[in-house]
C-alpha cells in the first residue's frame, strides 16, 4: 500500500507541476494583451488627433454670410472671405443653376472676378444682386440687340466725330459745368455709391445718373423729373472723349431701337465710363 500511496503521490506531484505553470502562461498572455491594447489605444489616440487637426484647419477659414438675390428669389450663402469673385459665381451657379458666363453680379457696381471678397470689402449680411437669364432667354433677347449695336457702330464710323456735330457743339460750347465731379485720367474705377451728378443733357439742363442695382434700373434725374429705365431695355451705350477735355466723355444711352431714342449726357468723368457700360450692358455686350 505504501508503494501504491507513493506512486499516487508521484503522480499527483507530476500533475501538479503543469497546474503551477498555467498561471504563468495566463499572466504572460495578459501582459501581451495589455501591451497590445496599450499600443492599439495609442494608435487610436494618434488617429483621432490627426482627424481633429484637420477639422480645426478647415474651421480656421474666415467665412462671410451673404444674401444672394436673383429673379425675386433670395438665397443664403456662406463662403470663405478669401474666395474670388469668380469662385462666388461658381457658388451662385450651384444655388440658381445660372451659368457664371450669364451672371451679372453686382455689389456697389459690377463685381470684379479677379479680386477676393475681402479686397472688395464685402461684410456679413451683404446683399449681392445677380442679374441674368438662361442661355435661351439671353440669346432671344440679345440677338436683335447685337444687330442694333453693329448697325450703330457702322453708322458711327461713317460720320464725323460726335464733338464736331452741331447738335452737340451747342451743349459743349457752354463749357465745363462748375459743379462737375472730378475726373481721373488714365484710371478705371467702379461706380460710386452716390449718383453721378453735375452733368448736362442734350437740352443743356443739369442731369444726374443713379444706378439702382437692386432693381436693375438706371434713374435719369433732372430738375423736372426722374425717369426710371430698366437696364435690360437699354439697347446700347456709346461714348466719346470730349475734344480738348479728354478726361471727360459725352455718352448716349439708346432707350429704343433707333438713334432717335438716344439720351445724351455730357461731361461724364472718364474713370467711370467702362463701369457704366459694364453695369448697363453686362458681360454679354458685343463690342
Amino acid at each position: 500500500m505504501a508503494t501504491q500511496d507513493g506512486s499516487e503521490e508521484v503522480i499527483m506531484e507530476t500533475e501538479a507541476k503543469p497546474k503551477e505553470a498555467e498561471p504563468l502562461c495566463e499572466d504572460a498572455e495578459k501582459v501581451d494583451t495589455e501591451t497590445t491594447s496599450y499600443t492599439d489605444a495609442g494608435d487610436a489616440t494618434t488617429q483621432d488627433s490627426s482627424i481633429s487637426n484637420g477639422d480645426n484647419a478647415d474651421g480656421e477659414q474666415e467665412m462671410v454670410d451673404l444674401k444672394i438675390i436673383w429673379n425675386k428669389n433670395k438665397y443664403d450663402l456662406k463662403i470663405p472671405v478669401d474666395n474670388t469673385g469668380a469662385q462666388l459665381k461658381e457658388r451662385i451657379h450651384s444655388l440658381t443653376g445660372l451659368p457664371p458666363a450669364m451672371q451679372k453680379v453686382m455689389y456697389k457696381g459690377l463685381l470684379p472676378e479677379d479680386k477676393t471678397l475681402r479686397e472688395i470689402k464685402i461684410t456679413n449680411g451683404a446683399k449681392i444682386m445677380v442679374v441674368g437669364s438662361t442661355i435661351n432667354d439671353v440669346l432671344a433677347v440679345n440677338t436683335p440687340k447685337e444687330a442694333v449695336q453693329q448697325e450703330v457702330k457702322a453708322e458711327e464710323n461713317k460720320k464725323e466725330p460726335l464733338c464736331s456735330q452741331k447738335q452737340h457743339r451747342k451743349v459743349l460750347d457752354k463749357g465745363k459745368p462748375d459743379d462737375i465731379m472730378p475726373s481721373i485720367k488714365g484710371t478705371k474705377e467702379r461706380l460710386p455709391t452716390v449718383p453721378l451728378s453735375g452733368m448736362f443733357n442734350k437740352s443743356g439742363g443739369k442731369v444726374r445718373l443713379t444706378f439702382k442695382l437692386e432693381q436693375d434700373q438706371l434713374w435719369i434725374g433732372t430738375k423736372e423729373r426722374t425717369e426710371k429705365v430698366p437696364m435690360g431695355s437699354i439697347k446700347n451705350v456709346v461714348s466719346e472723349p470730349i475734344e480738348g477735355h479728354e478726361d471727360y466723355h459725352m455718352m448716349a444711352f439708346q432707350l429704343g431701337p433707333t438713334e432717335a431714342s438716344q439720351y445724351w449726357v455730357y461731361w461724364v468723368p472718364v474713370q467711370f465710363v467702362d463701369a457704366i457700360k459694364d453695369t448697363v450692358l453686362g458681360k454679354w455686350q458685343y463690342f
